[in-house]
């Protein structure tokens, strides 16, 4: 599989220029609302004490946070991520629950230099965002003992996130599609739902038993209608619509406003707006030499 020297300079800009504001506006939905997705696996995972543990795009730190109660104190967990925005609310978290083992620095994964001293990586929605996916897997494992577990999540097709797909299909009846040219934080959510496709990669960064496991769960991506709707507008395919169409889009606000208020208007749940999601958890091995 061909690989890149690219680095993600152009996307952590707009992680940190475009982005951060508005995923620290909307950190209940995208840290708790759907945080089934992490639930699961991790309530599956045993980790040893003294577990020396890497978490890849830990945003907030909250999947850090966990994993150092896990391993002890005894035990580390270094998070990285390209936003220091939220590395910063992870090491208020972490100070306030008196936790010493864990370590939060900003870095590009695809070219931060690590020592061969993890035991397991973790990666919550993590992963689909590298310029070069075997440039940042075949980087991680010089970050892992030989025998080490990668274990990350990643979101399936659009076809099979409602909550993505409804929003977007809703933009699309009053605006044109994002040219070539738009601007992105990376691939794309849906850029490793292809098994075959991060099966190769996985291969072609060294790694070997490559597993899937489907999760599917219900997501609340709105603790209302008003604020699902502002959600969608701001984050995710039809934030990048809108953003994109520019004035054009401004001009149709309203209607566009009132057609995803219809549709997800659908989907209220006890006041909230809950849909259907679904993601794989991979995990593969650094091999044992």
């Amino acid at each position: 599989m061909p690989d890149s020297t690219e680095t993600n300079n152009e996307f952590t800009d707009f992680w940190n220029n475009v982005l951060a504001a508005k995923f620290e506006r909307f950190r209940d939905i995208l840290q708790n609302g759907l945080a089934f997705h992490s639930q699961v696996p991790l309530a599956a995972l045993a980790l040893p004490p003294g577990t020396r543990v890497l978490d890849v795009g830990c945003g907030w730190g909250d999947t850090a946070i966990e994993l150092a109660r896990r391993v002890g104190p005894n035990g580390y967990v270094l998070g990285l991520d390209c936003c220091d925005t939220f590395l910063e609310s992870g090491r208020r978290d972490a100070r306030a629950a008196g936790l010493a083992n864990v370590e939060f620095v900003a870095a590009d994964v695809q070219t931060h230099r690590f020592g061969r001293e993890f035991d397991f990586c973790f990666s919550r929605f993590g992963m689909m965002f590298f310029a070069s996916p075997v440039a940042a897997m075949r980087n991680l494992r010089t970050a892992l003992k030989p025998g080490a577990t990668l274990m990350f999540i990643v979101w399936r097709t659009l076809a099979d996130n409602a909550w993505l797909r409804v929003p977007k299909e809703v933009a699309l009846e009053h605006l044109p599609p994002p040219g070539d040219d738009a601007q992105t934080c990376g691939p794309g959510p849906f850029s490793m739902a292809s098994p075959e496709v991060v099966t190769a990669q996985l291969r072609a960064a060294g790694f070997v038993d490559a597993r899937f496991e489907r999760v599917d769960g219900p997501v609340r991506v709105g603790s209302s209608v008003d604020e699902a709707v502002a959600f969608q507008l701001a984050i995710g395919p039809a934030g990048e619509i809108v953003r994109e169409a520019g004035a054009f889009a401004e001009a149709r606000r309203g209607e566009i406003v009132q057609a995803l208020k219809d549709a997800l208007a659908q989907h209220l749940h006890d006041g909230a707006v809950v849909m259907q999601s679904s993601s794989w958890t991979i995990t593969a091995r650094n091999p044992e030499s």
